[in-house]
């Protein structure tokens, strides 16, 4: 198995978290985000929130993972912040594109949304690039 830093690792989990609070919080896009999603204050409300939330950090830590795995322990911090950019955009947004493409889903919740994964993935390309 190839080496990686499971600090590193557990830091994209955590980053995840991070910044996601704040992306989907009243400071940056929640409400934008809830209209566009049509998601209610009940539904939000609704559900295990400690499960969501441990989700989106053991799934956020997959990603990490499997990041790491990709770029590998060469690549400087610009390389692999670039390489988190490239791969926040090209695959995770574009690939949320196709779908809201044909989910007829509204360009701002896509910016919104793909957003959020180019900066994670940037900051998982920051954190492995320094730590691995």
């Amino acid at each position: 198995m190839p080496e990686v830093s499971w600090i590193a690792v557990l830091l994209c989990g955590l980053v995840t978290l991070l910044i996601g609070g704040l992306w989907y919080s009243p400071l940056l896009f929640a409400a934008v985000w809830q209209r566009e999603a049509g998601l209610s204050d009940e539904a939000l409300r609704s559900g295990s929130m400690p499960l969501r939330f441990g989700g989106a950090f053991v799934l956020g830590t997959l990603a990490g993972t499997v990041f790491a795995l990709f770029i590998g322990t060469e690549m400087t911090i610009a390389q692999a912040t670039a390489a988190g950019a490239a791969a926040g955009i090209a695959w995770v947004a574009a690939s949320f594109g196709i779908n809201y493409l044909f989910e007829r889903r509204s360009l701002r919740l896509w910016l919104i949304n793909g957003g959020y994964h180019a900066v994670q993935f940037t900051a998982f390309g920051a954190i492995l690039g320094a730590l691995q």
